[in-house]
This record gives C-alpha cells, sequence and structure tokens, in this order.
C-alpha cells in the first residue's frame, strides 16, 4: 500500500524537498548528461564549443590535483541552508583548530552518498566557516569523477578534490597552514553495508592517509556523523548473497561499486531515491597532534593508525547515546 504525501504541506518542506531532488539529481545523473551533451554538440553546428572546452579541459586538467577552484558563493548558496533543514543536519565541534595547523581528517561512516560529509565540508549550510573560523575546507572524490566535462568544474567550485595521493600532498604541504581535507575512508566498500542501525567501518586495513598525516606533519581529526547510515535503505546483500558478489566483482575491477539503494518517493513515503527524512549529526573530534616524519616506518604508521582507531571509538562511545544509538552498540571495525 503506497503513502502518499499530505497534498497541503507548507513551503519550506516543499523547498527542502527540492533541494534534496536537486543533490540526489547531481550525484546519479548531471556526470552523464553532461557527457551525453559534450558529445552531442560535436555532431551539431555548434561543435566549436565543445572543443574549446575540450582544449580548456586539457590545459587545466591538474586542478583537481592542486586544491581545486572553490568559489565562496557558492558555498553560501541558500539552497545548501535547505538541504541540511530537509533531514536536518548539524555539525557539533568538540575541539577547536588551530588556524595556523594543516589538518587530516578521516570521515566515518561513507553511508550511500556521503551526504553528511558534503553538506557540513563543502557548503555553508550547517555554518562550517563560522563553527571553525580560519579552516579552509576540501572533501576528496573519486577522481574519475574530474573527467567528466563541466561536471568536474561544478563540483570544484564547493571544495571536491580528486582522490589520489598528488591532491592530498599539494593541500598538507601548503605553508601558513588553516586547511582541512577530509578523506571518506572506508570508501564505496563501506557504503555497500550502509544501512539504518550498521556500525561496521571499513578502516582497520586502510593506513594510507595514516602515513600522508605522519610524511606532512598534518594532524589527524576522527569525524563521526551520526545518522548518515539511516537515511537510506539497502535491498539485501549479505556476504555470500549473488549481490554482494557482483558488487564484490566490480569493485575488484575498477575500484568501484553500486549499492542497490531506495529510499522515499517526492509524494509519496513507500519507495523512491529521495532519503529519509531522519537527522544526521556530525561530530568532530579532537585532533591527534602528529609530528612530522618524512620517511615513517611501518611501525611508526602502526601506532598511530591504533591511536586514531582508539580515538575514533572513544568520540563515537563518548557522543552515542545523545544521538540515539543503544547503549551496548559499539563500532565494529574491519
Amino acid at each position: 500500500m503506497v503513502e502518499f504525501a499530505p497534498l497541503f504541506v507548507p513551503l519550506e518542506r516543499r523547498l527542502q524537498t527540492f533541494a534534496v531532488l536537486q543533490l540526489i539529481f547531481s550525484y546519479l545523473a548531471l556526470h552523464l548528461i553532461f557527457c551525453v551533451v559534450f558529445i552531442g554538440l560535436l555532431f551539431t553546428r555548434f561543435w566549436m564549443i565543445s572543443i574549446l572546452y575540450a582544449i580548456w579541459w586539457y590545459l587545466d586538467r591538474d586542478t583537481p590535483r592542486k586544491a581545486g577552484r572553490q568559489i565562496a558563493s557558492i558555498k553560501h548558496w541558500t539552497i545548501w541552508k535547505y538541504m541540511k533543514d530537509y533531514f536536518p543536519i548539524s555539525l557539533v565541534k568538540t575541539a577547536e583548530l588551530d588556524p595556523s595547523r594543516n589538518y587530516l581528517a578521516g570521515f566515518h561512516p561513507h553511508g550511500v552518498l556521503a551526504t553528511g560529509a558534503f553538506i557540513n565540508l563543502c557548503t555553508e549550510g550547517t555554518g562550517f566557516s563560522s563553527v571553525f573560523p580560519g579552516i579552509r575546507s576540501y572533501l576528496m572524490m573519486m577522481h574519475w569523477c574530474f573527467w567528466v566535462p563541466i561536471y568536474r568544474d561544478y563540483i570544484m567550485f564547493s571544495g571536491l578534490v580528486s582522490s589520489d595521493k598528488e591532491s592530498a600532498d599539494h593541500i598538507l604541504s601548503r605553508k601558513g597552514g588553516g586547511n582541512l581535507l577530509s578523506i571518506v575512508v572506508g570508501g564505496v566498500q563501506e557504503s555497500l553495508t550502509a544501512r539504518p542501525g550498521a556500525y561496521k567501518l571499513v578502516l582497520r586495513n586502510r593506513k594510507g592517509f595514516i602515513r600522508l598525516a605522519l610524511m606532512h606533519g598534518a594532524d589527524l581529526v576522527p569525524i563521526f556523523s551520526f545518522g548518515e547510515n539511516d537515511i537510506y535503505e539497502q535491498v539485501e546483500n549479505s556476504p555470500g548473497s549473488w549481490l554482494r558478489w557482483f558488487q564484490d566483482q566490480l569493485h575488484k575491477s575498477i575500484r568501484g561499486s553500486i549499492p542497490v539503494f531506495y529510499g522515499r518517493g517526492i509524494f509519496q513515503y513507500s519507495f523512491g531515491l529521495m532519503p529519509y527524512r531522519r537527522p544526521i549529526t556530525t561530530v568532530v573530534g579532537k585532533p591527534i597532534e602528529v609530528q612530522k616524519t618524512l620517511h615513517p616506518s611501518q611501525e611508526e604508521v602502526d601506532r598511530l593508525h591504533q591511536r586514531y582507531m582508539k580515538e575514533l571509538e572513544n568520540l563515537f562511545e563518548a557522543h552515542k547515546l545523545k544521538y540515539n544509538v543503544p547503549r551496548d552498540q559499539h563500532l565494529e571495525i574491519c
């Protein structure tokens, strides 16, 4: 039985729904549309537009690996506040970030679409610059996204950068400090386990970001986003199922995969690709001081990695009861 939304709802809620619809459209379809337009123009009298853009694209090819191209006015668009209010999403600070330092943050969990990471760290929807004055935020995204014409420019405007070592090196080596580079550590593999009530993190063997922090002397910041996994359901894909087998094979082949998720619709609550209106609270932990070590040994990496996992677990335990996580629920790190 389909449960329809009320016919008459406040305009504010309609605007919130439209804002999130635009976000889902950007995630799932906008890159495909830009590809079709770019290629399609080549077969029309407007072919020169694609040629000129291709030249620009080539000349600008390194920008996603060199801190991107943030535009402050775009980060302050009103639409981000409507997106934030839809769930709602909030940002919680537990400690100050010194603007004279550079930081490398691990964001957990990935969720299906890393919605909390984007809204909190790439927009001013929750007032990041007011919460952390003097800090410029960047969020890593899969590098192939920056090979999509026009889309690459669109996502760079809000602070998204390519997820490769060169990109991280560029940001973390910037003189003067004040840079926060965030990595959704669990990646696509973690997104396959994202469903309401799940607290499983892919972290135990993810140590590359720890090595980066040591090489640059960037303080580590654990971030846990309560509710990130609650806004979508997933089709059953437990280990051993045919769907999980396909997703794992796809991940091995192209380093990416496809979570088969569902939520609510625009005018009904029973099915669709819109996320559920459930709160997301992103808690930014206390920085872990890191001494610069140009050539860290595996032992040093392992030691810092253990400390990072412990601090992340402490952050989760200290705040879980505030955000309706059962007392006997703990993080499952694999």
